[in-house]
């Protein structure tokens, strides 16, 4: 499988950012690691491993980033305002400097969908949510979709409007919804088993039916965990049978 680490200094986060490149041709697959994770988690848990035939055969070209959790919501020393600050920056540099740097690898015209487990569905959908301009969908994989389950509480704009379940409830026609409409890939899928909570899938799914948003809602069995063997089954699944 052709493979690239590439790397720069971003100035929206002051630091150099990571990402790992994946295949030659097909829609751009941009993955957001889960919590505390880099750029390379999902080839170190065989997920990368696990999506491999689509990566080969070209109906796919993956873009895993870097992320910056650990500097944001899962840093216990950082007040909750400067965490929120960091997570518009994380937004940003993903908007002005992922999506070009994935364009001027593949083009223009290339759809982009965003993808995450845990932590990393919520940056997923969130993204695209926030940016139909810029994504065509997303596959978000066992998340919570309320922010303040990460943000203890604590509550201000930046908090709200990277908050899925909150924004979108209010979220008023017009051509910014039409977008999100437009967009045929919306997947929100969990497990039933250990650890995870389907019930947050259902919240957000039944949120996105009332603003007449199409997308699937897709709950795994009890078989299935918050865990790597259920992402590693749910995402080749997809890219098969969904694209």
């Amino acid at each position: 499988m052709h493979r690239e680490i590439h790397q720069w200094y971003s100035p929206r986060l002051h630091k150099n950012m990571d990402i790992a490149v994946y295949g030659h041709y097909g829609f751009a697959l941009l993955l957001i690691p889960t919590a505390a994770a880099d750029y390379l988690e999902y080839e170190r848990f065989q997920l990368i491993k696990a999506i491999e035939k689509p990566i080969l055969e070209g109906k796919v070209k993956v873009f895993s980033i870097n992320s910056i959790n650990m500097e944001s919501w899962l840093n216990k020393q950082m007040h909750p305002r400067h965490k929120a600050i960091r997570h518009q920056q994380f937004n940003e540099y993903v908007f002005q400097e992922v999506v070009p740097f994935i364009q001027d690898k593949t083009s223009q015209e290339t759809p982009i969908i965003t993808c995450g487990a845990s932590f990393g569905a919520l940056h997923a959908l969130n993204m695209f949510l926030k940016r139909p301009d810029l994504f065509k969908g997303a596959i978000a994989l066992s998340g919570s979709y309320d922010l303040s389950y990460y943000s203890n509480d604590y509550w201000d704009d930046d908090v709200y409007f990277n908050s899925p379940i909150h924004y979108m409830k209010n979220l008023q026609e017009g051509g910014y919804m039409q977008k999100i409409r437009e967009a045929n890939k919306i997947l929100i899928a969990s497990g039933s088993g250990a650890w995870e909570r389907p019930q947050f899938s259902r919240d957000m799914s039944a949120v996105l039916a009332e603003k007449g948003i199409t997308h699937e809602l897709d709950i795994w069995g009890g078989d299935m965990p918050h865990d790597w063997q259920t992402w590693r089954a749910m995402l080749p699944y997809y890219l098969e049978t969904r694209f």
